[in-house]
């Protein structure tokens, strides 16, 4: 009889390390995600005010769009935020480079000038990286979720400190089509 208690007692203390191991590696993905994204946001940030000061020169009146993007910029960069903050702060971010873009397709001395179109390019490349960045943190986050609200791992997951981390979302204003006669009005 001693030895079946030992033996369900192992068993048990066993399944618990897993259940505790598997929250700390789904965890740990959530964060090699987010560090992802943190890296392709670091050349987006490295890369706005160069395009930011080749706009200027061309467009000068769509400076108010500008001058918020240039704004988030450096709140994103200044560091102190939470991963939920950073999360608003680059949607708020991603929707002013798309007006942003929108915006410079109206200035065909401007399209044509290299420094931009390299520019340009660039952001693109970044854009969709980021993108990828954030369809990859996304589904760590979902696994992540998931693995601590399930039973049993979630009465484990609820003592431990475990909480459910939070998706990048597209905030429902930037799921509609650009306006673009209303950007120029």
């Amino acid at each position: 009889m001693p030895i079946i208690i030992l033996i369900v007692g192992v068993v048990i203390l066993l399944l618990v390390i897993g259940l505790y191991n598997n929250l700390i590696r789904k965890r740990n993905e959530v964060d090699f995600a987010f560090a992802a994204i943190d890296t392709q946001l670091k050349k987006r940030y490295d890369l706005i005010p160069n395009l930011v000061a080749t706009v200027q020169e061309y467009a000068r009146h769509e400076k108010e769009l500008l001058t918020k993007v240039a704004e988030l910029r450096a709140k994103a960069v200044s560091g102190n935020l939470s991963q939920n903050e950073q999360v608003d702060l680059n949607n708020q971010l991603s929707a002013g480079i798309r007006n942003l873009m929108v915006a410079m397709e109206a200035y065909p001395e401007l399209k044509a000038n290299e420094n931009f179109i390299n520019l340009q390019r660039n952001l693109t490349e970044i854009e969709s990286q980021i993108a990828a960045a954030r369809r990859t943190y996304n589904a760590a986050v979902t696994d992540f979720n998931n693995s601590i609200q399930v039973f049993p791992a979630n009465i484990f997951a609820g003592m431990l400190g475990f909480t459910a981390r939070q998706l990048f979302v597209i905030p429902e204003a930037e799921r509609q089509n650009v306006n673009v006669k209303q950007l120029f009005s």
